[in-house]
């Protein structure tokens, strides 16, 4: 019996030590009720202070009882791109992203929902460093993003961070976020990132000339800007999103060669806000 229940040890001890190998260089995921005392907080946080309906949401449902409510923003086409940005995972649910990537590090890393179809081995193909590095990590193939095109009812040109769709000249510039997930494939044939960033003027507006057209309606919705900042505290931006359900392939290596030089300083993946769940922190989506 001691023989065998030490045989049983060693097997637990090399059994753990393979899953911290496995593990190694990984953020650790914190623990359902860190996410859940993060919640909390936002909703103790925001409540009675007259916040706005927030973001992100899951796109697929339609609930929301925010009484906070504004005109939607024009159409992207009739406002000028501001910012381009990216965060690691998808912030939104729905569509065809909804497989949950965890907790993540409780920081906005690791976390989020990943595409939830298929990708061939091909595609997957490993490569040796990765793309976008920074301090939580680089970009791989099979790895999914969410790709905001920022647009502002303010004279401004495309530029760094959201301060780049802000005027002196106008206090509370209409926003719409124009949101696109991509699933990173290292496959040539793919969709070149550079196209899809391409910028000009149409119209006497600054355009983003690649956002898709043919991954699906959008789901146009009231909610504000995201991030992990946002976690336990509400934004006071009012944002019109108009998020596609269908997920896009783009060649990994194209993603690569934008974050060493773009007009938007942008050289990696940011971290994503815990998805909102809270009724009175969502507007009623109307299909």
């Amino acid at each position: 019996m001691k023989n065998k229940t030490t045989r049983l040890l060693s097997l637990a001890a090399v059994a753990i030590s393979a899953s911290l190998a496995a593990n190694a260089g990984h953020h650790s995921h914190v623990a359902d009720s860190v996410i859940a005392e993060q919640r909390a907080n936002l909703a103790k946080n925001t409540a009675g202070k007259g916040f706005g309906p927030q973001s992100p949401r899951d796109i697929d449902a339609t609930a929301g009882i925010n009484q906070i409510a504004f005109n939607n923003a024009p159409s992207h086409t009739q406002m000028n791109l501001c910012n381009i940005h990216f965060h690691k995972n998808a912030e939104h649910k729905g569509g065809e992203f909804t497989k949950y990537a965890g907790n993540g590090d409780g920081k906005g890393f690791q976390t989020g929902f990943l595409y939830s179809g298929k990708l061939t081995s091909a595609e997957t193909k490993k490569i040796a460093n990765p793309i976008c590095p920074s301090k939580h990590g680089g970009l791989y193939p099979g790895d999914t993003i969410e790709l905001h095109y920022v647009h502002s009812s303010a004279d401004v040109k495309p530029g760094p961070t959201l301060g780049a769709c802000l005027s002196p000249s106008i206090g509370n510039p209409q926003l719409r976020v124009e949101g696109q997930v991509y699933v990173l494939v290292n496959d040539k044939n793919a969709l070149d990132f550079a196209d899809l960033t391409k910028l000009g003027v149409v119209g006497g507006y600054e355009q983003a000339l690649g956002i898709p057209s043919n991954t699906g309606v959008p789901v146009v919705y009231s909610g504000s800007t995201t991030g992990p900042s946002y976690n336990e505290a509400g934004s006071p931006l009012q944002v019109t999103w108009s998020m596609r359900p269908k997920v896009a392939k783009v060649n990994i290596e194209t993603v690569g060669e934008w974050c060493k030089s773009n007009a938007f300083d942008e050289d990696h993946a940011h971290g994503v806000r815990n998805l909102v769940t809270n009724p009175a922190l969502l507007s009623p989506i109307s299909f």
